[in-house]
């Protein structure tokens, strides 16, 4: 009875069952495929594997991929900071309407996002015709392809943050103004040091969206070799093309880089996490 008695609880019982269930949903759905694309990149040759991923087309397309990508996150990670900031601290009319358009990125297909940014920032568009006598050129370059990232990657921080905002005392801001800390102090010494975790979570989250996304930026980005081609878009070339090794291989190759790239921004979240326990 006493066994019983100090027995927890569970709602779902059965450890063993429940964690079967986890490692054949996800060997199912995430193990198998990357398996078979570490399989079928590997049928060419791993010297053909090499030169294929090394060529200076698809370097030149890792350096907008990756570098946009960071960039995008980066600008998300102040700007998002910067929303959740005024959706969590003010009061004001139509503040509502501003929280759900954070969410409008989620539900619009990328093609239509990349359509409208294409659009708008071309030469003969709203905003890209105010541009284009300053020298700036946004569609077809690769300040759009940042532009179209920051675009699809807002949400991921300003939700991730969001929450963390909600709960956080107020009272320890009022503490440190009593001690006598400025507003800056008290941002950079009691804010950010309870929302880094959170930002560098939105930053991973914003990161990894843009490096994969296609929809948004195939569009905007005018797909020139060399000087505008997206890795997905290389890869897609090389289907069409009937090269499905050397699509597997790039494939696999942004896998390896993008796993370690989160990797990293995850050591640092939980070092971080760790540092301000």
């Amino acid at each position: 009875m006493s066994a019983i008695r100090g027995r927890r609880h569970r709602v779902i019982p059965g450890f063993g069952l429940t964690l079967g269930v986890t490692l054949l949903y996800l060997s199912l759905i995430v193990l198998i495929p990357l398996s078979a694309t570490f399989l079928k990149a590997s049928t060419a040759g791993w010297s053909a594997c090499w030169h294929t991923v090394t060529e200076p087309r698809a370097l030149a397309s890792y350096r907008l991929s990756f570098g946009a990508a960071f960039i995008g996150a980066a600008v998300n990670a102040i700007m998002g900071l910067v929303v959740a900031w005024v959706l969590v601290r003010y009061q004001f009319p139509g503040r509502r309407i501003i929280d759900a358009l954070v969410d409008l990125p989620f539900a619009l297909p990328t093609a239509v996002a990349g359509i409208t940014l294409t659009t708008v920032l071309s030469v003969h568009g709203w905003i890209g015709r105010y541009l284009e006598p300053l020298g700036i050129t946004a569609a077809f370059s690769p300040l759009g392809v940042v532009i179209a990232l920051i675009f699809i990657g807002l949400p991921f921080v300003v939700r991730t943050v969001q929450p963390v905002l909600q709960a956080l005392d107020p009272e320890l801001e009022e503490a440190a103004a009593s001690l006598g800390a400025g507003r800056w102090q008290t941002f950079a010494r009691v804010i950010i040091p309870e929302l880094w975790p959170a930002l560098l979570t939105g930053f991973a989250l914003a990161f990894a969206r843009a490096i994969g996304e296609y929809g948004s930026v195939v569009f905007i980005s005018g797909n020139m070799p060399m000087r505008t081609e997206i890795t997905p878009l290389l890869i897609i070339t090389k289907l069409e093309q009937y090269d499905y090794a050397g699509a597997t291989a790039i494939g696999v190759f942004m896998l390896l880089v993008s796993f370690a790239l989160l990797l990293v921004i995850n050591l640092l979240q939980w070092w971080s996490g760790k540092r301000h326990a």
